[in-house]
């Protein structure tokens, strides 16, 4: 709910540069696979990205560059995170790296 929540508050701020869609997986199985997505993972969600029908991956400092899989609350983190991947998808890059390292963040 953190990121349903976050994503529809910046969804009109990032419009000029990124639309966002709400997927059902179960309705929508083809990526499932490709992509690692599972109903019986410990991963509530998965946020992905796409840039002229290509998937960006990105590094967040987590071990996983094909989706962020982790709450983020602060609305400008999110914005800031997109807009990296909007400007490495511009330039032909296919992965971008974080402007923030998450990798200390989720440690138990």
């Amino acid at each position: 709910m953190v990121m349903d929540e976050t994503l529809f508050r910046i969804s009109e701020r990032v419009k000029n540069f990124a639309v966002i869609y709400l997927v059902n997986i179960d309705e929508v199985p083809d990526f499932n696979q490709m992509y690692e997505l599972d109903h019986d993972s410990n991963e509530p969600y998965n946020i992905m990205f796409f840039w002229r029908n290509k998937h960006m991956m990105v590094d967040y400092g987590t071990g996983d560059n094909n989706k962020l899989n982790f709450p983020i609350d602060d609305e400008q983190e999110v914005i800031d995170i997109i807009e990296t991947i909007y400007r490495g998808a511009t330039k032909g890059k296919g992965l971008v790296v974080s402007p923030r390292d998450y990798s200390t963040r989720r440690r138990a």
